[in-house]
């Protein structure tokens, strides 16, 4: 249940930002952006409620953020997706997983110091 609320925060966020880029032309779109940010972040608190460790729940939330924010806005608004770009995307999934491993092996590891 966190990663479903987790990918709800995730798509919240994105369409809020991207509305954002397109509340230039369309100003009726800042409803759009604010209600998006309140329900990312209703639902980011939720996934924390439900046990999920910040430093994993952010990691993934914010690279996901910017990875699909970056490949939208090429999409939507013919924004420049580079290849540069591309690494860096792939550099920062690649940091959140390493954060995510690392948060299970400490688990792991204070499991086993304790019996």
């Amino acid at each position: 249940m966190p990663w479903i609320l987790l990918i709800g925060a995730i798509a919240s966020e994105v369409a809020a930002t991207l509305s954002l880029k397109g509340s230039q032309s369309h100003p009726a779109l800042y409803a759009v952006v604010v209600l998006g940010y309140v329900v990312a972040f209703v639902l980011l608190s939720a996934v924390l409620r439900q046990g999920m460790k910040v430093g994993v729940a952010y990691g993934v939330w914010a690279a996901a953020g910017v990875a699909l924010t970056a490949v939208l806005s090429s999409v939507i608004f013919g924004e420049a997706f580079t290849p540069l770009m591309g690494i860096g995307i792939v550099c920062i999934m690649v940091g959140v997983l390493l954060v995510e491993s690392g948060s299970s092996t400490h688990a792991a590891v204070d499991i086993d110091e304790t019996t």
